[in-house]
Formats: C-alpha cells, structure tokens, sequence
C-alpha cells in the first residue's frame, strides 16, 4: 500500500548518480514531482512520461497547495531539494505548511558537510547561515538585522567558524567585503567551495578577506569563514572612560563608568534585547549594550555632529555590528525604529517630556526606560512625565569618588552626582518600606 504523504526528497548536482537506491525508486514511482527547472532537468530522462512536473521556480507558495492537491488524489507526489532539505531548504516551508505528519524527508548529504570535507574541516561546531535570499545590496556601517548579510557578520562576532549558503547576488565576495567594512581583516580567512559535485567543481582554500574580496567565483557555491587569530579577550562591558573617543578639548561629554555600570543593570538586558539609546554622545553606554544584547541589536541616535563621529569611531574599534547610529534630533526618525526592549535617555534636546511619552507608549511589555540627570531641573521634569503618565518608576542618586594622586598619598575626588531614573509600564517600582526603615 502506498506511503500518502508527500516525500522530500534530497538530491544532489550530480543528479539521478548521486541518488541511493532507495531514493531512485521512491522517485520513480512518484506521478508528480515538484522542484526547481535544474533540479527537474537533472532527474527528468530517468522518469517516465507519465509523471507530471511542476517547476517551483517563482512558485515556491504555490507548492504546498499542489502537494495538498497530489495527496487528496492519492498520487505519489515528491519535492526534490538541494542536499538537506532540513537545513536552510524547503523541509521547514513545507511541514510548516502541511504539518509533519504529511511530510517524509530523505535527504541527501548537506553542501555544507560536503563543502567541508573538502576543505577537511570539523563543522561539528560551526555556526550555519544562510545568505540565499534577494539581493542584500553591499554592507554598510550600522546595517540593521534587515539586511541580507546581518546573520552572516554576527555569526563571525561570535563563533570561530561559519559556514554558509550563499546567492549570486549574496557572493563570497560581497560577504569578503561586509567583514572588511566590519572591522575584520588578517585574522579571518574565507573559503569557498564551488559548483561541488560536478565536474568542474573547485575549492578555493583559505583565502584573505582581501583576496576574496576582489574576484568572482563559480555558482553555485558555499563559503566557510575562519577566525584565525584568537579574538581580543575584552570584557563585555565596564570599559574605562578613557577607551572610548571622545569630544576634545572638553572631555566629559560621556556616561562616566560607574554611572554607566548601574544604568546598563537598571536596563534588565537579556542577549537578545533591542535597545535604543537617545542621546548617544560617544556612545558608551548603547556600545556596551550591544555587547550585552549581542543577539539583539542598539539603535542609536545624536544631534551633534562631533559626537556621532566618535560614537561611530568607538563603534568601529569594538566592532559592533549590531549597532546603528542616526545622526538626528529625537523624537525625528523613531518611528521607523523596532519596538523597544529598552530605553537609555542620556540627552533629551529640551524634548523630555515627549519623549517619556512616546518612549513609555512604544515600549514593549516588562520593557525599561532608564534615564541619567544631572539637574534638578531635568529630574523634576521627568518624574512629573513619569507620573502623567501613569509609570511606576524609581530613582537612585549615584554620588561615587576617585582615587587621584596628591604628593605621595591618594585622597578621594568627588564626581558629580547622577539621578539614574528607572521606569516601566505597571505597578510601582518602589519597595514599600519595612518596619526597620520605618523605625
């Protein structure tokens, strides 16, 4: 009695040779089959005339509609993938679709695999991408997760191998030029594995950035990105003041380490956040929360030209590529941001207030507002926004002080204090006093 659910099958570019026994058989006895016009060409001399073929090619959601329609007329119905269908391929559009239960996968090996073992390399640990989309158009500082390449240029931050499916548009060598305007450069090597499984299929081992960046390769292909030198063991955030550019001769302009420290905590960052940060300046403190956030990703805006240069030079030095900096005056331009796990105001440009207000309306539920004052003045106006609002909100005065040198001893240098102002949607944030506080 025949199998009714539909089979995936995995094939490879050497076609019906590359097939198991079983996978031919399963094939040949399929009355439709669905795939892309290459793969179709490759198995089609081997089917009988009797088998009906459907290319897929720009009718990808057209498929699980004739996959409904093969099964309903209990015809054999096979959808061929490239490799495994379970890795970046069709298996998950379809089940997704059709549910598992109509579904069978046999794969075949993944280029992935087959692309390393021709490069002898374990891909056991590798991170696995995928850039076989639409145009991405080149890379470009401060690129937003929208972009084609952004999975690609984060797996690099965080992992010591890549490996991934590319496009002709998505090339390696666009992905060599993304990682050069990222930051990266002799420490990272790229390979790439070309047309595998066919007669001309070339390996490209090891190549610079450089070098890969400035030539074409074959189609279709499969690129594998090393990290060759040991990344520099940073911390993830409590960076001095003095690492970060910032406005001189007047230095200050920057979210001093301590206040910076208790702001970040006050923020409740997980790894996947998206943070705004309004008011940037240099940039501290939204550049150590994408750090934090390093599945997520900062958005960041600053009116003052000077400043949004260095925010961007201390960008480029930690290499945050989940960072993207607006030169602007908020609120102008926020409307096109995400909706906000959380919110730094280090400058308000006279527009606090509305800003509270729209802050608090696009924050997303448990979502915090944190906000750093120096004035009274600025303080006043925002608990006042806060309480309009209906906001549950806290502040903590940050007075600390600084070992300096006097003659051969130390005494303490007081900085300014800071009013830190947490903020969120729902019941009041403060601690209702115990009877050790009231007494």
């Amino acid at each position: 009695m025949p199998d009714h659910r539909c089979l995936i099958l995995g094939i490879l570019d050497d076609g019906w040779e590359g097939l198991s026994a079983t996978g031919r058989a399963r094939l040949a006895a399929s009355r439709v089959v669905i795939g892309a016009r290459r793969t179709l060409d490759l198995v089609a001399p081997h089917l009988g005339a009797e088998v009906e073929l459907r290319d897929m090619d720009g009718a990808l959601g057209k498929t699980p509609e004739w996959v409904r329609a093969a099964l309903a007329d209990r015809l054999p119905v096979c959808v061929l993938a490239t490799g495994d269908p379970l890795c970046h391929g069709i298996g998950r559009f379809l089940i997704d679709r059709i549910g598992a239960a109509s579904v069978e996968v046999l794969p075949a090996p993944s280029t992935i695999a087959i692309a390393c073992a021709r490069l002898n390399k374990t891909w056991q640990d590798a991170a696995i991408r995928s850039c076989h989309g639409a145009d991405a158009g080149e890379w470009c500082d401060g690129a937003t997760p929208e972009h084609g390449l952004y999975p690609i240029v984060r797996a690099v931050a965080e992992h010591g191998r890549v490996a991934s499916f590319t496009s002709p548009a998505n090339s390696p060598d666009r992905v060599a030029r993304a990682l050069l305007a990222a930051g990266y450069g002799e420490g990272v090597r790229i390979s790439v594995a070309a047309r595998l499984c066919l007669p001309d299929e070339t390996i490209f081992a090891d190549l610079t950035l450089a070098e890969a960046a400035a030539r074409r390769f074959p189609d279709p292909n499969i690129i594998v990105i090393d990290r060759v030198a040991t990344p520099s063991q940073r911390a993830v955030f409590g960076f001095e003041d003095g690492d970060f550019v910032q406005r001189q001769p007047e230095k200050g302009l920057i979210t001093k380490l301590e206040a910076r420290a208790v702001s970040l905590a006050k923020l409740g960052l997980r790894a996947d956040s998206l943070v705004w940060d309004i008011g940037a300046g240099s940039g501290s403190v939204g550049l150590e929360a994408s750090r934090i956030a390093r599945l997520g990703h900062v958005w960041a805006i600053e009116k003052n030209t000077g400043d949004a240069a260095n925010a961007r030079e201390n960008a480029r030095r930690l290499q945050a590529t989940n960072y993207t900096l607006v030169e602007g005056k908020a609120p102008d331009g926020l409307d096109a941001w995400p909706d906000p796990d959380a919110v730094f105001i280090g400058g308000s440009g006279g527009e606090l207030a509305q800003l509270i207000e729209l802050c608090l309306a696009r924050l997303k539920p448990a979502g915090r507002l944190v906000m750093n004052f120096v004035t009274i003045e600025n303080l006043a106006t925002a608990t006042a926004a806060l309480a309009a609002a209906g906001a549950a909100w806290d502040v903590t005065m940050l007075s600390a002080a600084r070992s300096q040198p006097i003659l051969d001893m130390h005494r303490l240098a007081a900085q300014n204090p800071v009013w830190i102002v947490s903020a969120h949607k729902g019941r009041s944030m403060t601690t209702r006093p115990t009877q050790e506080n009231r007494e």
